[in-house]
């Protein structure tokens, strides 16, 4: 099995990209209260600030910040992806590995995540996050899609309400290269 490393600072900044096991699932957005609940959960629990989040079908994108003195992201993730799973049916086709081991079989088992570096970096990942449901052809516009922060974010004057981004497209902060 391979040995994943994760960067952990404490007090960082990471950007995450969580993804359903059945790519083609709808479950984020038609469970999308159980989602909120299990985020509410977590952060009561575990805290953390929110800066983005944008809720597809079948994945997820999110920049959180940590406290000064934490870095534990992981604990996080495993307590929201468990409490969203008990508030959903398990997936329909579970191998019996996973039914041995009482996962549900919804999400993939890993996901990615990458520590923000400078301002820069943070300012391509909130971009990334909130284009993406344009990207993947799911609104016209960043501001047409419910699922996403970006109202947030155009209330605190952090984004335009018309955003667009510049020369075409966004970077492929999210994407592996």
């Amino acid at each position: 099995m391979a040995n994943y490393r994760r960067n952990r600072a404490a007090g960082g900044s990471h950007f995450f990209m969580v993804n359903l096991r059945d790519r083609r699932a709808d479950l984020l957005v038609i469970e999308i209260e159980a989602r909120r609940g299990a985020v509410r959960a977590a952060r009561a629990r575990h805290p953390f600030h929110s800066d983005a989040w944008v809720v597809l079908p079948d994945h997820l994108h999110c920049l959180w910040t940590l406290p000064p003195d934490d870095c534990d992201f992981p604990i996080r993730w495993q307590m929201i992806k468990a409490l969203f799973s008990r508030c959903v049916s398990p997936a329909e086709d579970r191998r019996a590995s996973l039914v041995r081991k009482r996962e549900s079989g919804i999400w993939q088992r890993r996901y990615w995540e990458h520590t923000i570096r400078d301002d820069h970096d943070y300012a391509a990942h909130m971009d990334y996050i909130h284009f993406d449901p344009v990207k993947h052809g799911l609104a016209a516009h960043a501001a047409d899609w419910p699922y996403s922060s970006f109202a947030r974010c155009v209330r605190l004057g952090m984004y335009p309400l018309d955003w667009a981004p510049q020369g075409g497209g966004v970077a492929a902060a999210g994407e592996r290269l």
